[in-house]
């Protein structure tokens, strides 16, 4: 988005320099990414940089307005309530695409937005990375305010608090088996926290423990990974403890806000930034133009079940007593903007908060962004293309 950072990138660019900026990923870690790495970082001017926190100030305005929490209420199932809920949640991503108005100028869209971590651990070595393998100016970077030192002070103050690293888990669902196990790999290292299996989790009374070495070691705080839409459809998982069960633990990334901030918030939105979005069982009467619209459901992660060209088909198979759960929203017209060695490519952009406690609103900390040439643009789209996957923003300073 940049003419200039782009060529002196691009003019640096070969397939055998990413292959061998592949192997480097791989190597650091000695663990495979799954997951396709994009072949260039975002580079983001600093025209758009300030639409963009504009956009996202308008909505953090809204999340931390008095009394939007409790229209937020709703959203969270009541079999599913997790106890010991934080007042706010620690962690928030806002993903906006890259549009265009008719007159041609390029503006954000808020896509979605959840009150999940994200990949906070990967995101900072893969800016490092980026920058030791290529030429990049001083005068981009892709964390807001920090360093790589004091970026990664502030998760240990926002998952590890004042705890023994020893008695804080990252929890998820066979952790090694995930995408994102490379994030998973790089925070255990930086914090010294352990990768535990939610299945792994062993309950006495009150009190959570994990075993390492033969011994039981105490639980006092959960940096929580694990998704409900999965743990839903896990019917073969066996677990000891259950996250609804009370429990004396700390959440970092309390359960609750899963549900609280994500895609059931956008119709209550009102920024110029969020499309048109209205819940399926509020709609009496169809929009005639149904192909300009996508049929979401409310909780599903990394875009599972969304539709795009909407049909009348579609909006009838999904059950009345189940409408409360999809959203119809307004499409936005991505705008290809980054120059790839083989044309234009559209892109995503997602910022990343953490909302310590005793902070008045969360703190826009880095981002990550997304590469597409096709509708969808998370990473396990794209299949045989070139040029997209995860990658990060350089923002001009």
């Amino acid at each position: 988005m940049i003419a200039l950072a782009r060529q002196h990138f691009n003019q640096q660019f070969s397939e055998e320099k990413y292959q061998q900026f592949l192997q480097s990923l791989n190597k650091a870690y000695d663990y495979t990414i799954p997951f396709r790495v994009a072949e260039t970082p975002v580079f983001v001017g600093g025209e758009f940089k300030q639409k963009l926190l504009a956009a996202a100030n308008d909505i953090v305005t809204e999340l931390i307005a008095p009394g939007f929490q409790q229209k937020m209420q709703a959203a969270l199932p009541l079999h599913l309530a997790v106890p010991r809920e934080t007042a706010n949640t620690l962690f928030l991503a806002l993903d906006f695409a890259v549009c265009s108005e008719p007159s041609g100028e390029l503006v954000p869209r808020l896509i979605e937005l959840q009150g999940f971590p994200s990949l906070f651990g990967y995101q900072d070595f893969l800016g490092k990375q980026f920058r030791e393998q290529y030429s990049i100016s001083k005068d981009f970077h892709f964390h807001f305010g920090l360093d790589s030192e004091a970026y990664w002070q502030l998760l240990q103050r926002a998952i590890v608090g004042n705890h023994a690293p020893e008695n804080v888990v990252l929890l998820e669902i066979d952790p090694y088996k995930q995408n994102t196990t490379i994030d998973f790999i790089i925070t255990q290292q930086h914090l010294g926290i352990h990768l535990l299996h939610l299945g792994d989790v062993k309950i006495r009374g009150r009190q959570l423990m994990y075993l390492k070495d033969g011994k039981e070691i105490p639980i006092h705080r959960i940096y929580n990974r694990v998704i409900f839409d999965e743990l839903l459809q896990r019917k073969d998982l066996v677990t000891d403890f259950h996250l609804t069960e009370a429990v004396d633990v700390e959440w970092a990334g309390h359960p609750n806000w899963f549900f609280k901030i994500s895609k059931y918030s956008m119709p209550f939105l009102k920024s110029n930034a969020v499309p048109q979005s209205r819940f399926l069982n509020e709609i009496d009467q169809l929009p005639t133009d149904l192909e300009n619209y996508v049929l979401k459901p409310l909780f599903s992660f990394s875009g599972t079940g969304v539709v795009f060209n909407v049909t009348p088909q579609d909006i009838d198979a999904v059950p009345q007593a189940e409408r409360g759960n999809f959203m119809l929203q307004k499409k936005v017209h991505y705008e290809p903007v980054v120059q790839a060695v083989d044309g234009l490519i559209k892109t995503e952009i997602r910022l990343l908060y953490v909302w310590e406690h005793g902070q008045p609103k969360p703190r826009l900390v880095t981002n990550l962004a997304r590469l597409s040439r096709g509708e969808m643009i998370g990473v396990k789209y794209n299949k045989n293309k070139t040029w997209v996957g995860g990658t990060v923003c350089f923002f001009e300073q």
